[in-house]
């Protein structure tokens, strides 16, 4: 099997042809190929020599793989399946609004995280995806050309898979890969604080952590992860970074009807959050089979917004995309695999 170079950041490149006594140049060379150019032969990199183009032809390969579905939505939203390297399947998420194109992808294959308001989360998990797989959602979109942003908000706890996720956006912002600005991206975390600091500290894109509930006890009881990282602690930790302007930190709160919407909640948010400059994004619950959860009202949902502007904060409420085709917030899920899974029991 030949090692696939997709996905490799430059420093990683450069100790691969080092293997082969090709220069370090040659790295940067096949880094501008695959992610500037698109070329993936390389026996059509013109600018390498021909002894470097047939030793790595000898030993490596450069490969995407393409969605092997699309489903598409009546708001024009489009959920992408791809196939993993390990015979699973992630989605991705393209929200095209105005002037942006935002593209929501996986870090996983399922979750480990169990919350209990996703449907990723009930999937299980089956394992992390690379660098490789991760860009390749962004790089295999038909509508790459037209993307202006990126979350990582798909299926998947990102900084449970910190590292590929920190390679995947240094090939995104690199010079040697797609050149974007590291405000063009927003990584997800629900709060796993050792890996948080590493990407505040090697990364400059945005931030944005799952709160949904500001009183630990509360939040334990529908993310387990809170046993562990109590959101009071994930606060504290982020209150210690002085961010600048050029980074954004938001909160993401989905809404439960009668657990998490009332003013008592607002009012302690309210306190968490003081002192950070932030967004809070509220979003209504997309109901998913077997969980007691109930979603507020939209009514609702502008009574806690007009709270908490009320004392000063920004607040908006985030506008569901993709519901009828099962992309939008916490309903990421392949079922996919399980038909994969009956087809093997017979």
């Amino acid at each position: 099997m030949k090692t696939n170079l997709f996905g490799l950041t430059l420093s990683q490149l450069k100790s691969e042809v080092a293997t082969l006594g090709l220069p370090a140049f040659t790295a940067s060379q096949l880094a501008d190929w695959m992610y500037i150019k698109k070329v993936y032969s390389f026996l059509e990199m013109s600018n390498l020599s021909k002894q470097a183009r047939e030793k790595l032809d000898a030993n490596y390969c450069v490969l995407l793989t393409p969605p092997s579905k699309v489903q598409s939505s009546i708001d024009g939203t489009k959920k992408y399946l791809y196939p993993t390297q390990t015979s699973n399947f992630i989605e991705a998420a393209y929200i095209p609004d105005a002037d942006r194109a935002t593209l929501c992808v996986s870090t996983q294959i399922g979750c480990k995280m169990g919350c209990l308001f996703c449907m990723t989360g009930k999937q299980g998990f089956q394992g992390n995806l690379s660098a490789g797989e991760i860009i390749n959602q962004i790089q295999s979109l038909p509508e790459f050309e037209k993307l202006t942003n990126i979350v990582y908000m798909g299926m998947g706890e990102p900084l449970d898979n910190v590292e590929a996720v920190l390679n995947s956006i240094e090939i995104m912002t690199s010079d040697k890969g797609y050149g974007w600005s590291p405000k063009r991206i927003t990584v997800s975390t629900i709060g796993i604080i050792p890996a948080m600091i590493s990407f505040l500290e090697k990364s400059q894109a945005h931030l944005a952590v799952s709160l949904h509930s500001p009183f630990d006890s509360e939040r334990q009881e529908i993310m387990p992860i809170q046993s562990v990282y109590p959101i009071t602690e994930v606060i504290a930790e982020i209150k210690r970074w002085d961010l600048g302007r050029q980074r954004r930190i938001s909160f993401e709160y989905i809404m439960f009807n009668n657990v998490n919407d009332t003013a008592r909640h607002a009012n302690e948010l309210v306190r968490l959050l003081s002192g950070i400059k932030c967004r809070i994004n509220l979003i209504r619950f997309h109901p998913i089979p077997n969980t007691p959860l109930e979603g507020t009202p939209m009514e609702g949902i502008v009574d806690f917004q007009n709270k908490l502007k009320a004392k000063g904060l920004t607040v908006t409420i985030r506008a569901s995309r993709g519901e009828d085709i099962f992309a939008a917030c916490g309903l990421l899920s392949t079922k996919e695999l399980l038909k994969v899974q009956l087809a093997s029991d017979f």
